[in-house]
């Protein structure tokens, strides 16, 4: 990963219930901290042409921030709610990560 306007990145993902892999890269398209991420992503699977592209903008609010998440050119393949579902447990496993463990 090269986080950086005009940088690039790799990455895989496998699918624990099919055991299947995908793989994607991309460009950093836009980056502002703590405000915008916007970058582009291509399967390496002839299957799931295109280019998609994808962007984050954060807010802050008074209890905590604020995300919007649009993606765009999503492959016909890919349905719609495995890209919300996907979304919604990648910002769970965030969650764990970020949130601080409070013990009594």
């Amino acid at each position: 990963m090269k986080p950086e306007v005009g940088g690039q990145y790799k990455m895989s993902f496998t699918n624990l219930t099919t055991g299947k892999s995908h793989s994607f890269g991309g460009e950093y398209l836009e980056l502002m901290a703590n405000q915008k991420l916007r970058y582009t992503a291509v399967f390496d699977d002839p299957n799931l042409p295109g280019i998609m592209q994808t962007t984050v903008t954060l807010k802050s609010i008074w209890c905590g921030v604020e995300m919007h998440i649009i993606q765009e050119g999503i492959p016909d393949m890919i349905p719609i709610e495995a890209c919300y579902l996907g979304w919604q447990e990648s910002l769970q496993l965030l969650t764990l990560l970020v949130e601080p463990e409070i013990r009594e």
